[in-house]
């Protein structure tokens, strides 16, 4: 592995020249510079991070702690994640993925170290015991998701109250009366996930506003008990003529579902679903839905968060709570309901 004495003997300058013009931090002619970018692009040479660090008090990582829950569907988080990663490589930041179990203790262990620049907390819970810890600790934060205590912290997320009302509204002006809302399994809830009761208690209340009836569920995240629950749901309301899914899971099972029963969507049952485009693309899903945006939210977290670590002036100004407005992308899956038809099969 090639040095930076190396790339000095190859670019025929000293040390502290090579140093200097690959660091920036002293005025260098722009003849050597180039002579000594060159030299390094040849021996194919990486700055040492500890060195680095030890230089600049920087260590060009970030750390993402995440969570893969047993009842949440692992492909959605993924996207995530993407969203963090590739914008932080984009401004020249690797990532340290973090997924313990414990997070407040991983958290500390992470920030205690000073073995990244910043930190991005996903999975937030309503009353997340990591929050204390990042406030406190020397490195900026940023969140995607909402927590009930956002002071000190900068805040990123998709409006899900907003998410259900447009939901609803869709329906509503269709001439839809009753509907169905599956959201994500009853343990994301009891742990403080409160983008599942935003949704949900925003569309109750339209729904209520509008004299529909909304049959609100918890929905299941593997097969085959979130297709069973498909199925119990469609026999136990046969008179529902639209389905509103929060639950990347369920709207995955879907389309077997209604093949099975023989059911057309939209002339048997309208459609609208929570989830990314990416997402659709990915398991070929044929409905409406609102885009959830998760590239978009973990790209602006990380900006957010290397110009907090890379400003002195940054990390003065106020913190910042920002929403992504929901977006319906219209894929033909609603339309006006026929007379009520039976879903049992």
């Amino acid at each position: 592995m090639a040095t930076i004495g190396d790339v000095a003997r190859e670019a025929g300058v000293s040390r502290s020249t090579a140093s200097y013009a690959l660091s920036g931090k002293r005025p260098i002619s722009e003849e050597v510079r180039r002579r000594v970018l060159r030299a390094a692009e040849a021996l194919a040479y990486t700055p040492n991070a500890g060195a680095r660090a030890l230089a600049t008090s920087q260590t060009k990582v970030l750390g993402l702690l995440a969570q893969f829950h047993s009842d949440e569907f692992a492909p959605a988080m993924m996207q995530y994640i993407r969203g963090v990663t590739d914008t932080a490589r984009d401004l020249g930041y690797d990532t340290l993925l973090v997924t313990e179990a414990d997070g407040a203790r991983a958290l500390r262990r992470v920030t205690d170290s000073r073995m990244v620049d910043g930190v991005i907390l996903m999975n937030i819970a309503e009353d997340d015991p990591r929050l204390p810890i990042l406030r406190a600790a020397p490195q900026p934060g940023a969140l995607v998701g909402l927590p009930g205590d956002c002071s000190g912290l900068d805040v990123f997320d998709l409006d899900f109250e907003e998410a259900g009302r447009v939901m609803v509204d869709h329906l509503h002006r269709l001439g839809h009366r009753e509907l169905i809302l599956i959201s994500h399994p009853e343990h994301v809830v009891e742990r403080g996930g409160a983008y599942v009761w935003r949704l949900r208690d925003a569309a109750l209340e339209r729904a209520r506003r509008h004299g529909i009836t909304l049959h609100s569920v918890y929905g299941e995240s593997r097969q085959p008990a979130v297709g069973r629950m498909l199925h119990h749901l469609l026999d136990t309301h046969p008179s529902a003529t639209g389905l509103l899914i929060n639950n990347e899971a369920a709207a995955a099972a879907l389309p077997s579902v209604t093949y099975e029963r023989g059911l057309r969507v939209p002339e048997d049952l309208s459609v609208i679903g929570r989830y990314s485009d990416e997402f659709a693309a990915t398991f070929s899903l044929p409905y409406s839905f609102i885009e959830s945006a998760p590239d978009r939210l973990g790209s602006m977290a990380v900006r957010q968060l290397v110009r907090r670590v890379e400003s002195a002036a940054a990390r003065g100004e106020p913190f910042v709570v920002r929403f992504i407005s929901p977006e319906l992308v219209s894929r033909g899956s609603t339309t006006p309901p026929r007379d009520p038809a039976p879903h049992a099969r």
